[in-house]
């Protein structure tokens, strides 16, 4: 029951601290479910994240299903995905009743502006060491760039491009797997 308590505190803290959306939640999810805790091994916890991106919804609560589900079922999968919405849904709620009293306001504007690019920067700041726990290296580096240059330039749907992921990963191991 105390990991239970612990799920929904941990995930309530990385929700209400986390400005920019479930991406730049990742990081503050790994350092707390990997390195501080160590619930999940950091290769697992790469692949759950994997796993949470190609899945239906929001990042950020998918990342609470699967963490929560791994670390204590059905009740640590509530208590996390309640832990990570309830903050912003009450923030939202309450930017909602007010923000139209001050929307205008040049103070509002200038802290929204400064904002954006800290947010930019969280989410920009782990790619280096997911990376590394992916193996990217400069001889592989080109995957990662080509894909995404092929979504954001190219128009090309993510979930072809996790597709096409999928089916070249299976032909890699099946050429690599020794036959008996």
């Amino acid at each position: 029951m105390v990991v239970i308590f612990r799920l929904f505190f941990t995930f309530f803290k990385i929700g209400a601290f986390t400005l920019g959306g479930g991406y730049a939640m990742i990081p503050l999810v790994q350092r707390e479910v990997v390195d501080n805790r160590g619930w999940i091994a950091e290769r697992e916890f790469l692949d759950l994240i994997a796993l949470a991106q190609s899945a239906p919804g929001i990042i950020a609560v998918n990342t609470a299903v699967f963490v929560g589900y791994k670390i204590a079922g059905v009740p640590g999968l509530l208590a996390a995905v309640l832990g990570a919405v309830l903050p912003s849904f009450c923030i939202i709620l309450l930017i909602a009743m007010v923000f139209t009293q001050f929307s205008d306001n040049p103070h509002v504007e200038a802290v929204f502006k400064g904002v954006r690019p800290a947010v930019v920067a969280l989410i920009a700041a782990p790619l280096y060491k997911m990376a590394k726990s992916a193996g990217v290296t400069w001889r592989n580096i080109w995957v990662p760039i080509a894909a995404a240059l092929l979504i954001w330039k190219g128009g090309v749907s993510p979930v072809l491009i996790i597709v096409a992921a999928i089916a070249v990963g299976v032909i890699i191991a099946a050429i690599q797997t020794p036959r008996e």
